[in-house]
């Protein structure tokens, strides 16, 4: 039950799924350090140093994690570790004495929290995954709706609403994949001791089993470790991990700022949902702020800056280690996952219930789509032998007067403007000068890109 007289992190209750918050809590990570004693327990058995007897005691206690206790004893020694390695031996009376054998604190710690970024990955895998599928759809449903394109944030030419999101999708299956590489590539410490030699562990089992024995360890935690360490793993591999995790946040960054600017009611194109009991303002009642996408943009802002922090702690690991990361460690990764994960799962509701206005669409298109299509005339007038210098500008007289018009609250004359141009009507008839000022079709290969882009991420994450 959270105690809400004392600081709570936000992560702790408010952003992120209970199930990331499980993969980093307290008790989790204290029962992979007991799944590790009790590892090491079973291969040191292999080799006749310890008996059955005392690993069955270990796996019979593994689970009765004690974090009260733990606490209490910490208090004492100032070590977390020993501290569990003494409330777990309190609980084994026959394998209390031998755990931890030959082990340093970080032969532990370090393989945990590998297996807690897998997890914590795999659950980021599967929301970036939930994601996209989400997507795809709707890239299918609008690929041929056209919207007006903004270079600049100024209005420049038609697209479709399904080539847009389609930008997204195609960043956030970047980012999936380079997730899915990171997952691939994890590496455990393994069990090196004190600056990686293995010293320790010869003396152990002999020089001649070290290789036996870290792969009689692998197997028993799944996990591939490291050929050369020194006392940690190289914290490269948070780096890796959290700029994978901080790229996927500047894809669901950028889509939430381009949803803000949309929900602007004057472009008032697309929104994220809105609840019938939401309050937009607390002075303002007439507000619908854009709440969800700016949270998606305050968090991932954060999450940018974690990777600055994981390549600090794997630049100043001093020569075999320093501890200079360890207190930063313990909330820079829960808290990037927790990131991540809030993250995803908001920008699923949003996309799951995206407003899409296609009334104001219409009404936008109708305002701006005649200028994109002179560079459209303009061709055609080349193609049928003006010169082309001389009918840009007349374009661009007709062009400032409709903007003249538009200014003063008029509706666009530019159709009208230049199908009357005698110049052009030298060349072109009024019907086909028309025709091209439609820039409902202008759009290109837009539609067949979405399409072909959507059965693509289909068959990738299927």
């Amino acid at each position: 039950m959270n105690n809400y007289k004392s600081y709570l992190s936000p992560f702790t209750w408010r952003y992120g799924s209970a199930a990331m918050r499980q993969i980093w809590s307290e008790h989790y990570t204290r029962l992979l350090w007991r799944k590790i004693w009790v590892a090491l327990a079973q291969t040191q058995a292999h080799f006749g140093l310890v008996t059955p007897e005392q690993v069955a005691d270990l796996q019979h206690h593994a689970d009765k994690v004690d974090v009260e206790r733990a606490l209490e004893i910490e208090i004492e020694i100032q070590h977390d570790l020993m501290a569990e390695v003494k409330t777990y031996a309190e609980q084994c009376p026959l394998g209390g004495g031998i755990i931890h054998l030959g082990a340093t604190s970080v032969d532990v710690k370090d393989n945990a929290t590998v297996l807690q970024m897998r997890a914590a990955l795999d659950l980021t895998i599967a929301g970036a995954r939930d994601l996209l599928l989400i997507l795809v759809p709707k890239m299918i449903q609008f690929a041929e709706t056209p919207v007006m394109a903004y270079t600049h944030l100024q209005p420049a030419e038609p697209t479709t609403l399904g080539y847009r999101l389609a930008q997204y999708t195609q960043d956030l299956l970047t980012d999936w994949e380079n997730l899915v590489r990171a997952r691939a590539a994890l590496k455990g410490k393994g069990f090196k001791g004190a600056v990686g030699t293995s010293a320790s562990y010869a003396e152990l089992f002999g020089l001649e089993n070290l290789a036996e024995f870290e792969l009689l360890m692998a197997e028993e935690l799944g996990l591939t470790f490291f050929p050369v360490t020194t006392q940690t793993y190289p914290r490269k591999q948070d780096y890796e991990v959290l700029s994978a995790l901080a790229g996927m946040g500047a894809s669901i960054y950028k889509l939430a700022f381009d949803l803000r600017i949309l929900q602007s009611p004057p472009i008032g194109e697309l929104a994220e949902p809105f609840g019938s009991k939401q309050i937009g303002s607390s002075a303002m009642p007439f507000k619908r702020n854009p709440i969800q996408a700016e949270k998606l943009d305050s968090l991932a802002r954060l999450l940018a800056q974690f990777p600055r922090t994981a390549w600090d702690n794997a630049a100043h690991s001093l020569l075999e280690r320093t501890l200079d990361d360890s207190a930063n460690r313990r909330t820079l990764l829960p808290e990037a996952f927790l990131i991540a994960d809030e993250l995803l799962r908001v920008a699923y509701k949003i996309i799951s219930n995206l407003q899409i206005d296609e009334i104001a669409i219409g009404r936008n298109f109708a305002i701006y789509a005649p200028f994109a299509a002179t560079e459209r005339l303009l061709m055609a007038l080349g193609k049928a032998g003006a010169d082309r210098q001389a009918m840009h500008e007349y374009l661009r007289q007709h062009a400032l007067t409709a903007w003249e018009a538009l200014r003063v609250g008029e509706a666009n004359p530019l159709i009208e403007l230049v199908a009357q141009e005698s110049e052009f009507l030298r060349h072109l008839s009024g019907a086909a000068i028309r025709g091209l000022m439609d820039a409902s079709h202008y759009v290109g290969n837009a539609p067949q890109k979405t399409r072909q882009l959507a059965a693509d991420i289909q068959s990738i994450v299927g």
